[in-house]
């Protein structure tokens, strides 16, 4: 049988490698001048390639798409993934988190392994190679139409990843394909991205490294959780902010009442103890310095803007109910968000072919038979720590041995 893959990135090579190791013929379609362009870019450069933990722990940490990518962890789990890769000769360290990355911290022999392992099972790769629709007949494939024409195949597997980072190439080409193909296709939006909000670019470039995040709808907890959050020229960004980002990837964040507390290791009888005596100690000295002694100084005169302290105040001149208000600043900063960061600032792409018409065992379409999908191109998504790229190695796994 042949097999066509659109899509050279984690998922479309890992299953050009699953079909061809299972005897069949696979051509692997990529319209970039290289493989793997957005593998090379994740991790800060090092690709966090899996997250090594038990699946039932994995599935907790994806956003959308949890219950229909069930069996496709378990069939391919993490440990696989690992096991994949030092298999084909890449070595793997795992770090703070189960992060798994590549011994060498080069993203780019990821990709290389992945190719070695596709090449050595005879995958036939074309690079610079467009599609541009795929054909069928009486609601089953018949092959995909290029630039330099017409390619027969029995099965087209999809994997040409979501919108995010369209520098790379990922400019939502599988959700046309799939529309044109009878599919319905969620709202795609941009998820593991920075949020703006509004009030807080005077303290750009600053991070806090233990910072709490408070955020609430309707008076309820949706998520709170300490870490690293950083400032920036838009709003805010960081691990913390990235997370939260995908919980609200199809909220409107406007409706979300978000707070920070910059010492969460101190309730907050013992901070305005503290506070008392950092006045007591320094009572001739103006707020803004005083203030340096609990927070970066940019940061520290953002608090002392909400708070409504004059920097230039003294602290013997701080009254109580300015004390109670910086007080509350620094245990319950209001931090009010605008809109999430675009697409090309976005780690993933929440939203795309509905779920519902994708079969999760194989990964095959219940509408047109020979036609599978893998990766972002799919309704899925997760947090951050290599979980998403798991999705699409298992996805892909998975869409390289069906057939239907």
């Amino acid at each position: 049988m042949r097999k066509i893959v659109i899509g050279g990135g984690a998922a479309g090579l890992m299953a050009a490698y699953s079909a061809a190791a299972d005897g069949h013929q696979v051509i692997l379609l990529e319209k970039n001048e290289k493989l793997g362009k957005k593998i090379y870019i994740t991790g800060k450069g090092r690709c966090n390639l899996t997250n090594q933990c038990p699946p039932d722990e994995f599935l907790q940490n994806v956003v959308h798409g949890r219950k229909f990518l069930t069996g496709a962890i378990y069939r391919f789990s993490p440990s696989e993934t690992v096991r994949f890769f030092e298999d084909h000769g890449l070595a793997t360290k795992t770090e703070r988190g189960n992060r798994v990355f590549p011994a060498s911290d080069h993203a780019s022999d990821v990709t290389r392994t992945l190719e070695r392992a596709c090449l050595g099972h005879g995958v036939d790769i074309r690079l610079n190679t467009t599609v541009l629709n795929i054909a069928t007949e009486g609601q089953a494939v018949t092959g995909v139409r290029t630039q330099e024409g017409f390619l027969p195949a029995e099965n087209v597997i999809l994997a040409t990843g979501g919108l995010s980072y369209p520098s790379t190439g990922s400019t939502g080409d599988g959700y046309a394909f799939a529309a044109a193909l009878g599919h319905t296709l969620t709202p795609r939006t941009p998820s593991l991205v920075g949020i703006e909000a509004e009030g807080v670019s005077s303290a750009q470039g600053i991070s806090v490294k233990n910072c709490a995040l408070t955020a609430s709808r309707g008076g309820k907890v949706m998520y709170r959780e300490q870490g690293e959050l950083l400032f920036t020229h838009y709003g805010v960004s960081g691990p913390l902010i990235l997370t939260l980002s995908a919980l609200l990837a199809r909220d409107d964040p406007r409706t979300i009442a978000c707070t920070l507390d910059f010492k969460p290791a101190l309730d907050r009888k013992k901070l305005d103890e503290r506070l008392l005596r950092d006045f007591s100690a320094r009572c001739n000295e103006q707020m803004k310095n005083v203030i340096r002694g609990l927070l970066p100084a940019g940061l520290g005169l953002l608090v002392l803007r909400v708070s409504k302290i004059s920097a230039e105040k003294q602290a013997n001149a701080v009254t109580h109910e300015e004390r109670a208000r910086l007080l509350e600043a620094l245990k319950a900063f209001p931090l009010k968000l605008t809109k999430l960061r675009g697409f090309d600032e976005a780690v993933v792409t929440s939203g795309g072919v509905e779920l519902k018409e994708v079969a999760p065992k194989t990964m095959g379409s219940k509408k047109v038979r020979g036609l599978f999908f893998a990766g972002e191109v799919l309704d899925v998504d997760a947090f951050t720590g290599g979980f998403n790229l798991q999705i699409a190695f298992s996805t892909g796994f998975l869409a390289g041995k069906g057939e239907n």
